[in-house]
Order: C-alpha cells, then structure tokens, then sequence
C-alpha cells in the first residue's frame, strides 16, 4: 500500500482503500494497536484540558477579521436575508461546532444518531440535517424519485420512472429550483380538481412552499395530503423560515417531509437545514447526499454543521420565546420612541404576527420628505454608507415623483444595544437630512426610438442577444422583449436622448426585473441594465 504522502495515492484510491475502515473497526478490540490508540487520546486529552481552547470574541465593528479583508460589516435591522447572512448563531451552536471540530466520526452514523435526536425533539419520526432548506428540496426530490435504489440513483438525472413534480401555482418560487435541479418535469395546478386529474404513475413528489395560501382554502396542505395519499404520493412542505413548532402543523396536516432553514430563527449554522417527517425517506434523502456518490453528493453537510444544527434546534425548543418577543417590542418601541420627536415623523410599532414564518416585532416609520428633507431611499443610502453601517428594511419614496416616504426596522436578528445605536442613527439623519436636489432632467425633444433593435448585453461572461420591438407616443414608450429564451413586454419613457426601460422576465417560479437605462445616438443605443440581485451589465442596441 503506498505512503499516504505518495504522489501516487490518488482520491480514487483512497475510494478503493475506505472498506479497510469497516475491518479495522471491526478487529479493533482484538488488535494491539487499541492500547496505542487509548494512549495518544489520553495525551490529546491532556493537551486540550491545558491548552487554551476557549472561544473568544470581541466585537468590533471598525477592526475585525472582515474589515482586513475590506468587507464593512452591519447592524441588522433588515431581517434574515442570505444575501447579508442570514443570522448570528447562538453561543450554544458555536460551541457545538468548535467542539466537533475535534473529532472524527463516521459520518452515517451521526447522522443516524441526529436522526433519532431530531425525531424526539420535534416529535417527527426521524430527521436529518441539510446544507439548508433548499439542499432539503432538493434532497427530498431526489429520495422520492429513486428511493435508495442503487442503479436508480447512479442514473439520474437522465432516466428516472417518476419524472413528475405537481407544485400548486401559488407555490412557484424561486426556491424550487431545488426540485428542478433533479431534471423533472413541474406540474402546475391551480384548483383541487385539476390537482386530483395531474396526480399519476408519473408523479413523484408534491411540493408546497408554506403560507397564507396553503393553510386554509381549497388548495390547503391538509387537502392536496388528503389526495395526495390516495394514490401514495408523498408531500414536502417548505417551511424554510417557519417556527418549528411541536406538534408540527405540517406533518399533523398529512405531509410527508418538511423542511427548514437552520440559519434563520432557529440560529444555527447559516448554511444548515432541517428535513423532518417520514423516517424511511429521510434516510432516503440522506442516503442521496454526501457522503455518497449519488446525485446530492455536492450538497455535504459537515459534522460541525450537522452538530450546530441539532445544538439550535435543541436550544429552540429551551428558548423562552415569549421573553424573546418582549425584548424586541421593546427594542421597537425605543426606535419608534426616538424618531416620534422629529417633527413630521410618525412611527408604529408593529407585533409579531401569527403566521409562523419570521415572527417578530417591527416599526414602520413614515415622513413627507417635501417637509422632512430628505426620501427614504436617501436615508437607506446614508444608513449603508455610515459607521457604523446599518441596514433596514423597505426604503420607499424618491424624488420628484415620490416623496412620501419610509423605512421599517426589524427586530429579528438584532442585538441587545443596537435598537440605540439604530434610534440614534435615524433621529441624527432625519433632523440633519442635508441638501438633495432632484435629478435633472434631459432637455430637448425626446429621441426617436420607434422600431426594432437589434441588442446585446454584455454579461460579466458571455454575450446575449435580444430584439427589442417600441412603440413610442411622445416620451412614452412601450414594447416587445424577445429575450434569447423568454419574451416579455416594456414600460418606459425617453427624455432627450435618456431612455428607460422596464420589463419583468417570466422565469417560471423566479420572475426578475430588469431596467435598462442608456443614452439614444441616431440608430444606436448605449446603457447598463440592472437586474437586481444578478448586479449590471452594460447593452448595446442597433436598429434594425
């Protein structure tokens, strides 16, 4: 056998070696090297009870480890969004990861032990962790395709019996991607009828994303279960930023899986998730995943991870929530408190809410910036751009069109002390706004723009091509997006030669806005296009 520092021992060989783990656990109580083995913990032992492991932190938001690396980082009046980190783990996960960190297990076996934990603490079946909600959709789709059927899993995603998945249409998101991943075909629905006629031999899995809409009402959870088990199909539920409450009203209802985020108000590890419900698919999902070589393999769940996420939700169902949302409503009513004193400002203060998904006290704070000075938009900018940088929730109004304007807070991933250091922030901008001007507008007769073009936008990699077809009266304009897969249509306006463009892309489950904006030359046109969370890009347009 070659020396584990060979250049010849290759990932594939050590593939080929992993069965001698099984014999060596299995002859371990017989081998001479076991005293061996007892020895080295016994001094590992010794070195971490006198080592100095203990979890440090001070917090800095000047001077920290991302401020070296030229990342500001945020007070966290917004909400938990991915795209600015979702939550802050408890100390209890922190601690649960850093210790896991010092040891090796044997992954499936874990997992089974976590399974068993997360079954009694939510009172399902059994459970297992994710790299997050959307690895569960996937994971879960997968598992009801294939099972653990060996050759089944090895031949997706380009054969598979049940190629089905029925989604009602208020369910479409941008999450179910994770079950378009897997490579099925999706099933819309919109009313129990139709839902009953789709079901078939060809149906693998039902998902629903948890909501107003599928709570109560025709098209409810409990009802499409009910059909749903007629003809032995199973149900995933999204419940990504729920509460995991016990009993689950999901699995009570009929569904088969549910699924969760673990990084948002569980606070466990950003990246984690939660699969809950019937024990023999979620060993199934499981067995789809990393460590093994089936289609999930991408989708690992680290044993830090998995061991934060079974700390969180342990922790979860310890927490006094009721303390908790007494907390942030008085978080909230400090904030609203402060900014009430500004003349033209009016704040409410809002309560958690029943639906279970982000529950938490917010303030809704309201001003005429004609008589405040300055739009919510404006104070947004100067919240992200001061120190500390802050950031909250649904800026509204801009000038000249809109200056009824806005700004909410919310309480959820804040910490103790920040309700000050936001209350601060806003009475200081909201009684010192500084001068705004309105933009100015272009002077001159509109361009003429009426016809078809020829357009190519210019992605960070890769180049598309579209046709844009307008119509223009005046300075309005409409139209034609015929994108290179999707078609759409367009509002916008020319001022002189400024143009503006608005379309929204009818991507099935993820539809995205898109503003183009670019100076008219003759027959040709120059720009960049925004569209939102996929950033800008620069366009081109010839007449045609």
């Amino acid at each position: 056998m070659p020396s584990l520092r060979s250049p010849q021992w290759s990932r594939r060989e050590i593939l080929k070696q992993s069965g001698i783990l099984s014999a060596l656990g299995a002859a371990s109580a017989a081998s001479p090297l076991t005293a061996t083995a007892a020895a080295l913990a016994d001094k590992s032992a010794e070195k971490s009870s006198t080592g100095n492991h203990t979890l440090t932190h001070e917090h800095n938001l000047q001077d920290n480890l991302f401020t070296r690396i030229g990342v500001r980082p945020m007070v966290n009046g917004r909400g938990t969004f991915t795209i600015i980190s979702g939550s802050c783990s408890l100390p209890e996960v922190k601690q649960a990861m850093y210790d896991a960190s010092f040891y090796f297990v044997h992954l499936d076996e874990m997992m089974n032990g976590i399974g068993a934990q997360l079954g009694e603490l939510t009172g399902a079946e059994w459970g297992i962790t994710t790299t997050g909600c959307a690895a569960a959709i996937c994971l879960a789709t997968i598992a009801c395709i294939a099972g653990t059927d060996v050759e089944k899993c090895q031949v997706l995603p380009y054969k598979k019996q049940k190629d089905q998945v029925i989604i009602p249409k208020h369910s479409r998101n941008p999450y179910d991607i994770g079950v378009r991943m897997s490579g099925v075909e999706i099933v819309e629905v919109a009313t129990p009828e139709e839902f009953r006629a789709k079901l078939s031999d060809r149906t693998a899995m039902v998902y629903i994303l948890s909501g107003p809409q599928s709570v109560t009402g025709p098209m409810s959870i409990k009802i499409l279960c009910d059909m749903a088990r007629e003809k032995n199909v199973p149900v995933f539920v999204d419940a990504a930023a729920e509460e995991p409450v016990k009993p689950n009203i999901h699995l009570a209802a009929g569904a088969s899986l549910v699924g969760y985020s673990g990084g948002k108000c569980m606070r466990g590890p950003q990246s984690s998730g939660m699969m809950i419900g019937d024990k023999n698919l979620c060993k199934a999902a499981y067995y789809q995943a990393a460590p093994h070589h089936c289609y999930g393999r991408a989708l690992k769940c680290s044993k830090e991870e998995a061991m934060g996420l079974l700390a969180a939700v342990r922790q979860w169902y310890a927490r006094d929530h009721d303390a908790e949302q007494k907390q942030w409503m008085g978080w909230m009513q400090h904030i609203a408190d402060r900014v009430k004193t500004v003349p033209g400002v009016t704040a409410e203060v809002v309560p958690a809410q029943e639906d279970l998904s982000n529950r938490c006290a917010t303030v809704r704070i309201k001003w005429d910036a004609a008589k405040v000075g300055i739009t919510g938009t404006e104070v947004s900018a100067r919240l992200d751009a001061g120190t500390p940088r802050i950031v909250l929730a649904g800026a509204l109004g801009r000038r000249p069109e809109m200056m009824q304007s806005g700004i909410g807070v919310t309480s959820y991933m804040m910490a103790p002390g920040e309700e000050k250091i936001i209350a601060d922030a806003l009475y200081e901008i909201l009684t010192k706004p500084g001068t705004h001007s309105n933009p100015e507008a272009p002077s001159g007769a509109p361009a003429s723009v009426q016809g078809s073009w020829a357009v190519s936008i210019h992605y960070l990699r890769g180049t598309g091509e579209q046709k844009f077809v307008l119509e223009q009266k005046g300075s309005d304009l409409t139209g034609e997006q015929h994108g290179e897969f999707y078609q759409t249509t367009f509002q916008g306006v020319v001022h002189g030669d400024q143009i503006e463009l608005h379309s929204t892309m009818p991507v099935d489950g993820n539809p995205f806005r898109c503003t183009f904006k670019g100076t008219v030359a003759g027959n040709q046109i120059n720009g960049t296009v925004n569209m939102g969370e996929y950033g800008d890009a620069a366009w081109s347009a010839l007449r045609a």
